[in-house]
């Protein structure tokens, strides 16, 4: 290019919205061009973690409202989807040759039950799952603040999830970083005191 760019590192999605035609087109065009690579990571482990909707819930309210069932999701810590950015990005010895496309996830797909049985054991205070429909839980992201559309399609990803879409796993962030990506139960450790107090201040 003009400018002497020789590559860039899209972050995408491994889970796609409904109705987010401009993030596929531009994904597309990334891919088209030599060096150029995007990155779709799979459901953050952050989300768990406030401000996320997600998170507030379980923090406040001791629960995971979802429309996903026994679904599954290769949730992927955010410092590993970093640490894979800053090598393609970075590290002029890494050549993504005729790769253009990398899954990053976690190295095992949890269901919401898997991961409220995590979080139980290391926050000191049992979360519960509750089972709702798509659009209760469009209602509650709208509740939350986001635009209603948006809500609408977060909600939508529920019913990939319960359909079995979304359980992936890859080995990208290993071949990329040379170690395996963080499990959901460490993430957990590192982050137990976030939903140890049940909503009340901290000290």
């Amino acid at each position: 290019m003009r400018l002497g760019v020789r590559r860039v590192v899209l972050l995408g999605s491994a889970v796609v919205l409904p109705n987010a035609p401009g993030a596929l087109e531009l994904a597309a065009r990334v891919r088209a061009r030599p060096g150029w690579v995007v990155l779709r990571p799979s459901g953050f482990m952050q989300n768990f973690l406030r401000p996320h909707p997600l998170g507030e819930r379980i923090r406040r309210h001791g629960e995971i409202r979802t429309a996903a069932g026994a679904g599954r999701l290769g949730w992927i810590d955010t410092r590993d989807i970093a640490a894979a950015a800053s090598v393609l990005l970075i590290d002029p010895g890494v050549e993504p040759g005729d790769q253009r496309d990398y899954l990053l996830t976690g190295p095992k797909a949890l269901s919401y039950q898997d991961a409220a049985a995590i979080i139980t054991a290391h926050a000191g205070r049992p979360i519960r799952v509750l089972h709702i429909e798509a659009d209760e839980l469009a209602g509650g992201y709208r509740a939350a603040g986001m635009p209603a559309e948006f809500a609408a399609s977060l909600a939508a990803v529920d019913a990939g999830l319960r359909a079995g879409r979304e359980d992936l796993v890859s080995t990208a962030v290993l071949d990329l970083t040379g170690r395996p990506p963080r499990p959901f139960d460490e993430f957990v450790q590192d982050h137990a005191s976030e939903w140890a107090n049940g909503g009340l201040p901290e000290r």
